[in-house]
């Protein structure tokens, strides 16, 4: 069993940035992928981004240039920096490990003001 626990949304203006982190605990597999998926308020969650543990990242269209996913596999740890941020970036944020199986994180809120 993995658990997550993800960090670092709030309420930026647009055009501002924020940093989130995600922490993967128990039986953490060699190979994995983690990645940062949203749902926005009535719409269905969305990939944002993954890193393999090989290193190799995917992002959707909607982020490309603006967000960054990074692991510490050290830390069993990953990023999403996100810059230059819109106000359809509204979402709550979710964590997602996946090996074998699948891992949710609880979810951070991120807020983007016009």
């Amino acid at each position: 069993h993995v658990q997550l626990v993800e960090s670092g949304g709030g309420l930026v203006q647009a055009g501002g940035s924020l940093r989130l982190s995600c922490t993967a605990s128990g039986s953490i597999s060699s190979i994995n992928v983690m990645g940062w998926y949203r749902q926005a308020p009535g719409k269905q969650r969305e990939r944002v981004a993954t890193i393999t543990s090989g290193g190799s990242t995917n992002y959707a269209d909607s982020v490309k240039g603006r967000f960054t996913i990074s692991r510490d596999g050290a830390k069993n740890m990953v990023y999403l920096q996100m810059n230059s941020l819109k106000p359809e970036d509204t979402a709550v944020y979710y964590c997602k490990y996946t090996d074998a199986y699948q891992y949710w994180g609880q979810g951070t809120r991120v807020t983007v003001s016009s």
